[in-house]
């Protein structure tokens, strides 16, 4: 079960904010309304036959507002940020605590202070891992853990649920393969740093179809070829089984091993795009650690200011290639594709490669609705664009602390094509809050979970609730 608390009435949560707050932009509550009736999909008929949650790592409501106003001229210019289905969502986790050592009840996200006290976000933030692992499997756990409770039990992840329901599954991401985030809906383990052996478990126990992630062995950062092969992400046991072609699990549920089709160039990216496409694909970049944030150049320089890694796909190739091979079952689909530079470039405070990161990532939301327009239909297919946590507790310039209360400011719109005036205050994770915008017939579902009020950001959600609207959209239960 998840576990949160119920914050403050609004009135007393507003009574509590300083004059001198400036609310950053973006602020109206967005989901109308008060928790109503169960909704259909909760009495077990299905809302939409596939599934496509798009996952930006680090970006909070600031990192969505710099990449438009660099890439639009607009604080809102994204498609995304349009969706008809919005909300705010809390990702507090139980913490860094020990195995088996978690309190009864996680600190829960709390609006009045989190407006009233400077640093109330910045105290014991989640991680991906414990944050993935909420969305997974809608459970609370603790920092490190990949799809396990604070006792160290597995815990069912959506993916094994859609496999249980005969879809096809995938996990896409522009960092490791292994890393916490497409993990966390994958496998189970009780530490994200033990990688290569969750890869492993990626691939030879789980029945998931696409797995797409960096972590090449035998390239650098740059897409350079390197002899001896450096495998701290995956094994090299796996990479030769995948090398080889062996069968390495059942995916198709018919009792023989089936093995994973190996994805390398960006050319063989590319031609999973459009027609006939394998059953099974391990896709792997041949990158390093990421594909364009940790390329060589000056990082504090403004956004494309050195040249791109020509040599590996984009975000949008990778969940396109992803969504040709899923398509395939009749039964449907579940794929979360992750943009996971932008917690790198936040949690470094390189704000030009931060905002490359933003557009990367809202290029793949904007194929991906072209996809389910060209493709499919808002009555079939239920988007989720999200973000597992906030980095960098990016705000305006002079934001900050003050003997009269806090001070937050507004990001400075400089025009399109320039950087906007911002300031990061962290260099690392923060608890505030994050949006979730949602298209799609099911998307209705999040107007009818609402665990408090934001004196900023109004209603909110969990992340342990876009489990249960995952398992509401297709009557899973």
């Amino acid at each position: 079960m998840s576990h949160r608390r119920t914050i403050l009435s609004l009135a007393a949560v507003a009574a509590a904010i300083p004059l001198c707050l400036g609310a950053p932009t973006g602020s109206t509550p967005a989901v109308a309304g008060v928790p109503s009736a169960p909704a259909p999909g909760a009495q077990g008929k299905p809302l939409a036959h596939n599934v496509i949650l798009l996952l930006d790592d680090g970006g909070g409501y600031n990192q969505h507002e710099a990449g438009s106003l660099y890439d639009t001229g607009e604080r809102a210019g994204e498609i995304y940020q349009h969706f008809p289905f919005r909300s705010a969502m809390s990702t507090y986790s139980f913490g860094a605590v020990p195995l088996g050592g978690c309190p009864s009840e996680p600190v829960a996200y709390d609006g009045s202070l989190a407006w009233s006290i400077w640093d109330y976000v910045v105290h014991d933030p989640t991680d991906s891992a414990a944050s993935a692992t909420a969305m997974a499997t809608g459970i609370k756990t603790y920092n490190r853990s990949i799809g396990v409770s604070c006792q160290g039990d597995s815990i069912e992840n959506i993916v094994e649920v859609f496999e249980g329901l005969g879809k096809s599954t995938g996990v896409v991401s522009t960092s490791a393969v292994s890393s916490a985030t497409p993990a966390a809906f994958v496998t189970h383990n009780i530490d994200r740093g033990n990688e290569p052996t969750i890869a492993r478990a990626m691939v030879e126990n789980s029945a998931i179809d696409v797995i797409m992630g960096t972590g090449h062995p035998y390239f650098d950062r740059e897409g350079n070829p390197v002899t001896p092969g450096t495998f701290n992400f995956i094994s090299q046991r796996v990479w030769n089984e995948l090398v080889a072609g062996t069968p390495v699990s059942d995916a198709d549920r018919d009792g023989t091993k089936d093995p994973f089709t190996l994805v390398q160039t960006r050319d063989a990216f590319r031609n999973l795009t459009s027609g006939e496409t394998p059953m099974r694909v391990f896709g792997a970049p041949q990158v390093h650690r990421n594909l364009q944030v940790d390329r060589a150049g000056d990082p504090m320089a403004g956004p494309y200011a050195d040249p791109f890694v020509e040599t590996v796909p984009t975000l949008s190739e990778m969940t396109l290639g992803a969504l040709n091979v899923l398509d395939q079952n009749p039964h449907g689909f579940f794929l979360m594709s992750e943009g996971g530079g932008t917690d790198v470039a936040s949690a470094a405070n390189e704000a030009g490669r931060m905002v490359e990161e933003e557009i990367s990532f809202d290029r793949s939301v904007d194929a991906v609705v072209r996809w389910v327009e060209e493709n499919s239909n808002w009555g079939e297919t239920l988007v989720i664009v999200v973000s597992d946590h906030e980095t960098g507790y990016l705000t305006g310039p002079g934001s900050g602390p003050t003997a009269d209360g806090p001070v937050w400011t507004a990001l400075i719109d400089n025009g399109q094509g320039t950087m906007p005036g911002l300031q990061f205050n962290l260099t690392a994770h923060s608890n505030s809050l994050v949006p979730v915008y949602a298209k799609g017939d099911a998307g209705r579902l999040l107007r009818r979970m609402v665990d408090g009020t934001d004196p900023v950001r109004g209603h909110y959600v969990d992340n342990t609730d876009i489990h249960q609207l995952l398992m509401d959209t297709v009557g899973a239960h």
